[in-house]
């Protein structure tokens, strides 16, 4: 990242990422993000209730030998979802590597060609750029193409 960005930012960008990262089997293979968005969205439902049923089982038992292994445990399912929503906002602010940028330049061509109004072509795209290119692509672009990419 060429500039520090705090946690609670980090956190918010992850989101917008998450929310901006196109869900297409064609990107699959080809990027981790599904995969991490697919875990995050998960443990943002799930882990809450992990960590509530850690702590109240303990307390309804009236068991606090266990309660601080409880409260670990809970503050760590808590931890999860932030985990993700940090990676995606981390990797929305990494710079493409050159491979990966010379395929974001060539998608934001093709698109201008349609005629659609687009902002410049970053000279160093980040994986945000590129996901709101994906995306642009997959909504204007027909088949015949995208089939040279995917």
């Amino acid at each position: 990242m060429s500039q520090q960005v705090g946690l609670f930012h980090c956190l918010k960008d992850g989101q917008k990422y998450m929310d901006t990262w196109p869900m297409r089997k064609e990107l699959s293979p080809l990027f981790p993000e599904q995969r991490i968005i697919k875990a995050t969205k998960f443990a943002v439902k799930v882990m809450p209730a992990v960590a509530a049923i850690s702590v109240l089982t303990q307390m309804a038992f009236q068991n606090a030998n266990a309660l601080p292994q409880a409260i670990v445990v809970a503050l760590f399912a808590i931890s999860l979802p932030l985990q993700g929503m940090w990676w995606l906002g981390h990797r929305s602010h990494s710079v493409l590597p050159p491979a990966l940028a010379g395929w974001y330049r060539e998608l934001h061509a093709k698109i201008a060609e349609t005629g659609v109004a687009l902002e410049p072509a970053k000279s160093k795209p980040r994986y945000k750029e590129l996901a709101q290119i994906l995306n642009r692509a997959f909504k204007q672009l027909d088949r015949s193409s995208l089939e040279r990419w995917f």
